[in-house]
């Protein structure tokens, strides 16, 4: 058994291809940008939120890797990208060496990150979903034609600053937005996003976290 990174994942020729092609199709059906910026600041920030909040290196390691290949599945189908970016991770993983325990600890992640079924079952799961429902922000909206915009669209467009801020003395993970309510009001980042911020919450939790949401200055969570 091999001792797996981060940088052995990204080289591996599937997890180029794959992440590359599930972006592009996601862009053919309308959806946000699902690429190589997104998974490289999911899999930082995860790594970031264990070893600030004291758990091991290997932890926040595993925690980068289920980062980076979290949304590798959408290159079957958007539904159910979870499930089938576990099966993806665990043939990858496999094929890298990685021990089957801790294999095991990055499938569960990948597969329970979504907010329709998915919840934090262990330290790596807990820090995707933070990591992964933080990214919200105007460069991830595709669509060029302000005039067509969904509410999703308009909600992540009028979003100009998105920031994780962590304080590990406290144990309060804090989402910090700037939006820009002339094109979205805050009740309709509710409207859309309040079950990603439910998740969150239960995530810091999970963590012996508390999780905490803050818009344009004003605390609301």
């Amino acid at each position: 058994m091999a001792v797996v990174t981060l940088e052995h994942v990204r080289k591996h020729p599937k997890v180029k291809t794959f992440i590359t092609k599930a972006n592009e199709y996601l862009k053919v059906i309308g959806f946000t940008e699902h690429g190589f910026r997104h998974t490289e600041l999911v899999a930082r920030v995860a790594r970031k939120i264990l070893l600030e909040l004291a758990y091991s290196e290997r932890e926040a390691e595993l925690a980068a890797i289920a980062g980076y290949l979290h949304d590798i599945g959408n290159v079957i189908c958007r539904p159910d990208h979870d499930k089938s970016g576990a099966l993806i991770a665990l043939s990858i993983l496999e094929e890298l060496g990685m021990p089957y325990e801790e294999i095991a600890d990055v499938i569960v992640a990948i597969g329970n990150h979504d907010e329709q079924q998915g919840m934090a079952v262990n330290s790596v799961s807990a820090a995707l979903i933070l990591a992964d429902k933080s990214d919200v922000h105007r460069g991830r909206v595709r669509n060029p034609d302000f005039s067509t915009f969904d509410i999703h669209d308009r909600v992540n467009y009028a979003v100009k600053e998105s920031v994780l801020n962590i304080n590990a003395e406290e144990r309060v993970i804090t989402l910090e937005l700037k939006i820009d309510t002339r094109i979205s009001q805050v009740m309709e980042y509710f409207e859309i996003f309040l079950s990603r911020m439910i998740m969150c919450r239960r995530a810091a939790s999970f963590l012996d976290a508390r999780f905490g949401l803050v818009i344009n200055g004003a605390v609301l969570l």
